[in-house]
């Protein structure tokens, strides 16, 4: 039987728990963490023809022109309607909270394949920097409706 002993003083001991608690904090908060999910990169949209590229990559087939082009501030801090339209962003992976009290552009286009309605609908692609950071499908009058710029399949 071999039998091991060592002298330790009430400091070192203190300083050894100490330190062994400091590494048990720091494992823990690492394992805790969660991975961080890889952002896909956004497409830079700086011309026409990349806006209604970007819209016909995501299955609608759109008037070569924007209809309507409109710039506006939008607020530091999100308030309705933006707070209730961020919420249809943020299902389509797209958020406006990132560009708070920036530069927006939002693009009209008419939409030409519609499934079921020939014609009145509009896709809006809101640009800040060069990259899209929300977008619509919609259409007023009696069949009205907003939903989302990604198409889902069908």
């Amino acid at each position: 039987m071999l039998i091991w002993t060592a002298k330790f003083s009430r400091k070192k001991a203190a300083g050894a728990v100490i330190l062994m608690g400091v590494v048990m904090a720091a494992l823990i908060v690492l394992m805790g963490r969660a991975p961080e999910e890889p952002e896909i990169p956004l497409p830079k949209l700086t011309t026409n023809e990349e806006r209604v590229a970007y819209l016909q990559s995501l299955g609608w087939d759109v008037e070569p022109e924007p209809i309507e082009t409109l710039q506006f501030l939008l607020p530091a801090e999100l308030e309705e309607p933006y707070r209730t339209y961020n919420e249809l962003q943020l299902s389509q992976g797209f958020d406006l909270t990132k560009c708070c009290g920036k530069q927006v552009n939002r693009c009209t286009y008419t939409v030409t394949n519609y499934p079921e309605q020939t014609g009145g609908v509009q896709a809006n692609l809101y640009i800040c920097e060069d990259i899209p950071v929300a977008g619509d499908i919609c259409a007023s009058g009696a069949r009205g409706f907003q939903g989302p710029l990604l198409r889902t399949t069908e």
